[in-house]
């Protein structure tokens, strides 16, 4: 486990009254003797704010947590009433905060202390009309309160994004370096057994593979996200023999077994889009050491296309990316090319490019076409014949032309579908 974050200053704030202070004790006293009820509502709240919580363990690390943490902040009001209270990470939240980066959950940490803390304040609000009836003093006493207990759970909530990040570092730096490692050392063609290879990945290379790079552009993308998207190319492959490789933090490689049916791309590309922020670039399957290594240098160059064309996809087979490969080698001139080729449709509503390039690509069928792009068959009709009088020249006279035009088009743009 990660060391535990070193302490930080606390925040300073003046004092109130000694009157302030005196309901702050008393309330403190109170809360301290019926802690039971208020965490009975505490864990009620956080079971509901995640299914994660069903988790025996986990449900009991967090009553334990709020348990904790209602009685330090409680006898720190009782022994210095109003004043800043310190820091508390005990050894069990720590231990269940690695347990949350391990599941790719660390949001959760942070949805709980929320929910916590609304329940809290409303507990605490109710105490407070029982202690004064007095507005003025009611005003300060509940301003002084929400300061508190708003800087303790936020002191607390740095402390834990401190831990959890240190963590999964840590975990970043451990068995996965070592599997990266001896990956980079097949892929840049090393002298070492696939015998050995295989004993140390735990995966066997001599097998037919799929190889893909998952990866997210979002800053601190969780990586739970990014296994979720492993676990999906493995169910759509269908098999849970895998390799999974931490290359970066926002970053996976992936290897899956191939048994000769081909992978369920319109599944694996639902599954995908389902996962904010993450992108897929999956390979034509190999066999062999030399399939896992042409396979996944195959993903990294269709990984590596995608960003410089800004292309914001969930899930992109490398097949169909490699006319787009070649041409996208010389941008001045491709754009010239599209230009000379579409004419005004290059630059017309994205509907009508998207109709002509569906229509082109299922083989010139409108039924087929409107099906794939989900409008009614007349109104793709009126689509395609508006985007055909935009074209320099008749379609029939460029067919081929313009699908490849419309198809890099399509990949260039800053948003495709």
């Amino acid at each position: 486990m990660s060391q535990p974050p070193a302490p930080t200053a606390l925040p300073t704030w003046p004092l109130p009254s000694p009157r302030i202070r005196e309901l702050m004790r008393q309330g403190a006293e109170i809360a301290l003797n019926v802690q039971t009820e208020w965490l009975q509502e505490l864990d009620k709240e956080n079971v509901a704010t995640s299914p994660t919580m069903s988790d025996p363990v986990l449900a009991a690390a967090v009553r334990r947590i709020n348990r904790n943490g209602l009685i330090h902040w409680a006898t720190a009001n009782l022994q210095n009433p109003c004043a800043p209270v310190s820091r508390y990470l005990s050894a069990d939240m720590l231990s269940s905060a690695q347990e949350l980066v391990r599941r790719g959950l660390t949001d959760l940490v942070f949805v709980a202390a929320r929910s916590s803390q609304s329940v809290v304040w409303q507990r605490w609000m109710d105490l407070a009309f029982t202690l004064t009836q007095d507005p003025v003093e009611l005003r300060e006493f509940l301003a002084v309160s929400s300061r508190s207990i708003a800087a303790f759970i936020d002191t607390n909530m740095v402390g834990m994004a401190e831990f959890m990040h240190a963590e999964r570092e840590a975990r970043l730096r451990g068995t996965h370096a070592d599997r990266r490692e001896l990956v980079t050392q097949i892929v840049e063609g090393a002298t070492i057994s696939a015998q050995e290879a295989s004993r140390r990945l735990g995966y066997t290379l001599e097998q037919r593979h799929h190889a893909a790079i998952i990866w997210s552009e979002e800053a601190d993308i969780e990586l739970g996200l990014l296994e979720r998207a492993a676990d999906a190319l493995a169910q759509c492959a269908g098999t849970r023999n895998a390799l999974v490789v931490v290359a970066n933090t926002a970053t996976l490689w992936v290897w899956t077994y191939h048994d000769g049916k081909p992978l369920d791309m319109p599944s694996l590309q639902h599954a995908i889009n389902a996962l904010p922020g993450v992108h897929m670039a999956v390979a034509t399957a190999g066999n062999g050491r030399e399939g896992f290594r042409r396979g996944h240098l195959d993903a990294l160059a269709t990984q590596r296309l995608l960003g410089r064309l800004h292309a914001g996809v969930g899930v992109v087979h490398a097949d169909s990316m490699s006319l787009i490969a070649l041409m996208t080698h010389h941008m001045e001139s491709l754009q010239q090319f599209i230009t000379n080729t579409l004419g005004g449709l290059a630059t017309a509503d994205k509907s009508l490019r998207d109709a002509l390039r569906a229509f082109l690509a299922e083989g010139c069928s409108v039924t087929d076409a409107a099906e794939k792009t989900h409008v009614h068959r007349n109104t793709l009709l009126r689509r395609l014949e508006r985007a055909e009088s935009l074209l320099p020249r008749p379609l029939a006279q460029q067919r081929l032309h313009v699908a490849a035009a419309l198809e890099v088009l399509y990949w260039i743009a800053s948003d495709p579908d």
